[in-house]
């Protein structure tokens, strides 16, 4: 059996173990997710209330709306909880999902995140803007119909600010962005799942979750308003890659891009969490995560056709 290793995060004081001998240890406990629709569907055009549509991007084959969130968390009317959620319907047709569309539908939709993010950024004092994609009941979605959203307010999370400040360090001592050197040791190593001349994508060194995978804009980006067209449909296009594989797997999954808009610093990119294992004792007691599918695997799953 092969042994276990504890691995650290490249910036944050976060170790997670990764266990390749655990994947195969007994089980008597099979778990089924049945999904079944209660009411119909609020995200298809006939159910939507034209006064809450916030913004349309026409993408091929579908259209691309930004609505209101009407049960929000945070609202920019609410000075205890301030800052704005909208939701993203991905698509017209209600049996699609991320990975079924194409290239190009996938392509809008990143543009629609820069046009939204764009317009966002113009609100007083929301610095820090996630985009963020629920799909599946373990990942937390709620409605099946393809959709994302779009969360912003004026706390920068703890986890993201410490980040930042890591990177800044990471810099000033480097004189190099932490995350480009980052791109460039890993598209080198057993974890890389694919590169071009724009982007690169690879299973993180410490990855908490089973198949995790980061996609990165290889110039130097702080927010995805930034990217020009051939950045956009490269990453489109890893993106489906990523996901069409992910769908083999029949898992519940979130991604998100996490945007702290004053910080030049950034490194845009985006992360993909599928939600195969359950955080349990160890996880939720001391904090370190057992993860029983190494990256390395991982990468070699998603770059097998």
């Amino acid at each position: 059996m092969l042994k276990s290793e504890i691995r650290k995060d490249y910036l944050l004081n976060k170790y997670v173990i990764i266990t390749p001998g655990r994947a195969k240890r007994p089980r008597d406990i099979k778990e089924q997710t049945i999904i079944s629709r209660v009411t119909s569907c609020p995200f298809c055009q006939e159910k939507l209330n034209p006064k809450n549509i916030l913004d349309r991007l026409d993408a091929p084959e579908s259209e691309i709306l930004s609505i209101k969130n009407i049960f929000p968390a945070v609202s920019l009317d609410n000075k205890k909880a301030y800052g704005s959620q909208e939701v993203i319907i991905e698509t017209t047709d209600h049996k699609k999902e991320l990975h079924n569309m194409s290239e190009a539908q996938i392509e809008q939709l990143l543009r629609m995140y820069a046009k939204r993010t764009q317009a966002i950024n113009k609100i007083k004092n929301l610095d820090y803007i996630l985009c963020f994609k629920n799909q599946g009941s373990k990942a937390g979605a709620s409605i099946v119909h393809a959709h994302s959203q779009i969360f912003a307010t004026d706390i920068m999370p703890p986890e993201i600010k410490q980040e930042l400040e890591l990177a800044r360090q990471y810099k000033l001592k480097h004189q190099a962005c932490a995350y480009c050197d980052i791109i460039k040791r890993e598209i080198k190593s057993p974890r890389k799942i694919y590169a071009d001349k724009f982007v690169a994508a690879f299973a993180p060194y410490a990855s908490q979750y089973h198949y995790e995978a980061w996609i990165f804009t290889k110039r130097h980006l702080d927010n995805i308003t930034k990217l020009n067209d051939h950045e956009f449909k490269a990453f489109a296009k890893t993106l489906k890659k990523i996901l069409l594989k992910l769908s083999q797997l029949n898992l519940s999954f979130n991604y998100f891009l996490h945007q702290a808009v004053s910080d030049r610093d950034q490194h845009f990119y985006l992360k993909i969490q599928p939600r195969d294992s359950i955080w349990a004792g160890v996880e939720l007691g001391s904090g370190l995560v057992i993860n029983s599918i190494p990256p390395e695997e991982a990468a070699e799953f998603y770059k097998t056709r």
